[in-house]
């Protein structure tokens, strides 16, 4: 069987293999004839792939930093539950409004099957001193001993206080790295990691004995290059290492503010501190319901309820019982709200997707200016080139074979342009990375540079096809006479 040019369907394959291969090469050659020309057509295409890439790299770097931060702090489990002011309709009844106290506690521990955990805290607000300095925690608060699993804290040396402490209401306490840092140094300064259980720091004045330590809290990005300064420190003769620190600030890449507030953060008993910091101030407002923790009289009152549910799946339903809960022990009066991780998640997702949608569209533009470039370079190669195409149709080249090499040569542009861009692209992001204050290092991901390779050909397709058109419509013998 024959085609019908008479050859065979292997040599006719093999002759438009030989063809396109043909034509690249020459598209290949006119390039490199024009080699500044054509520098300069795909720097518009260079751009637009290497911003594209590097935007995608900066969100996904962000979008990792902040789910590292939501796990750190318990998960789309977690609902925190806050006093809230009442409606104007109901100021009124202001006086009788109590806020979150330890009988809500109780109460939902109690008549709410789908909560698997409460943690009520107590905050204090307070500065902190030992060894001759002073610092403000981010958090001191007073919680149960529970508080450890729920903000998923775990401790490094010593113990977390207990049901005991609690009920006897010992001036003790767990601190963050941050605390032991301020106070007596963190071991990039002196050179040696300072355990400080059983010593005394002083809390509004009073004296606490720490029993425990929590782990340094850090993102992912910030554990691989303190490692990596420490291993460079080892190879250096054990010199002191010149990498990141630990992060002392609220945002940066080695720590992120969610780790840095973990940092942060003295508890001690729930019992503690409401016997020595709350009761006096809050014993005379409080409504008198019955006991407090401890035996203080009063129903002492939280900053906040930390509850964790059964499955997020059942998030619905477990803040109807929670609500149906407090509305009976607030005798009908909604002073209370919900804070739900489920929102911070909601957050996260709609600015990844505007961000990239916004870093898209500006990318995108600057792909469709390289493809005005190549259109406008491509058609002033035909305006020079009138005569070669004159020839080549006279002597049997076809309206698809000139077609073809025009266009070949506007995608080959493209190609090029894009592959210098996946190169650029690694570049600006390493540049971009030394100077952004984000929590997480960009991560240039496979998925972006497919997509962004692939808009530069399918722009070098569209910017070549009028040129081809115009240059496969030429006549001829009008081509001959040009000069």
């Amino acid at each position: 069987m024959s085609t019908p040019s008479g050859k065979l369907p292997n040599e006719a394959l093999q002759q438009s293999s030989v063809n396109v291969w043909a034509t690249v090469e020459l598209g290949l050659n006119e390039i490199w004839a024009h080699k500044f020309r054509s520098l300069l057509t795909m720097l518009g295409i260079i751009l637009g792939v290497s911003s594209l890439v590097a935007m995608s790299a900066l969100v996904k770097g962000m979008e990792k930093g902040a789910k590292e931060a939501l796990i750190a702090i318990g998960g789309l489990e977690e609902v925190r539950v806050e006093a809230q002011d009442l409606p104007i309709e109901e100021q009124n009844r202001k006086d009788q409004a109590v806020g979150i106290t330890v009988n809500d506690v109780y109460a939902l521990a109690a008549n709410a099957p789908l909560v698997t955990r409460l943690s009520p805290e107590m905050r204090v607000p307070a500065t902190i001193s030992a060894n001759g300095k002073t610092f403000r925690p981010f958090f001191c608060m007073g919680v149960w001993p529970v508080a450890l699993e729920m903000n998923q804290h775990v401790i490094q040396y010593g113990r977390m206080f207990n049901e005991i402490d609690d009920e006897m209401a010992r001036s003790v306490c767990v601190i963050g790295t941050e605390i032991r840092d301020q106070l007596w140094g963190s071991p990039e300064e002196t050179g040696q990691d300072v355990i400080p259980l059983g010593r005394t720091i002083y809390i509004n004045g009073l004296p606490f004995t720490i029993i425990g330590m929590f782990e340094h809290y850090e993102s992912e990005q910030a554990r691989k290059e303190r490692e990596l300064a420490q291993l460079e420190a080892q190879r250096n003769g054990g010199k002191k290492p010149t990498g990141p620190k630990r992060n002392r600030g609220w945002s940066g890449r080695d720590g992120g503010w969610v780790f840095w507030i973990k940092n942060a953060t003295i508890y001690m008993p729930l019992n503690t501190a409401w016997m020595k910091f709350r009761a006096g101030v809050s014993r005379a407002a409080a409504n008198n319901t019955g006991p407090g923790p401890g035996g203080a009289t009063g129903d002492p009152r939280l900053s906040s309820l930390q509850v964790r549910i059964a499955s997020v799946d059942l998030l619905g339903t477990a803040l109807q019982q929670i609500r149906n809960v407090l509305m009976f022990t607030h005798q009908g009066l909604e002073d209370f709200a919900f804070r739900t991780q489920e929102d911070w998640a909601e957050n996260i997702n709609t600015f990844v997707h505007n961000a990239r949608l916004s870093g898209g569209i500006i990318a995108g533009i600057s792909l469709l200016v390289g493809g005005i470039g190549i259109m406008n370079i491509m058609l002033a190669s035909i305006s020079e080139r009138v005569r070669e195409i004159g020839i080549r149709k006279s002597i049997g080249a076809t309206t698809i074979d000139i077609f073809v090499q025009i266009l070949v040569e506007s995608v080959v542009i493209a190609l090029l342009g894009g592959l210098g861009g996946l190169v650029t692209s690694f570049l600006l992001v390493h540049l971009i990375a030394s100077f952004s204050p984000t929590d997480n290092a960009p991560i240039i991901t496979f998925t972006a540079m497919f997509v962004a390779f692939g808009f530069s050909a399918l722009v070098g397709v569209l910017a070549g096809l009028f040129p081809a058109f115009k240059a496969s419509r030429l006549n001829p013998i009008q081509a001959l006479r040009y000069d």
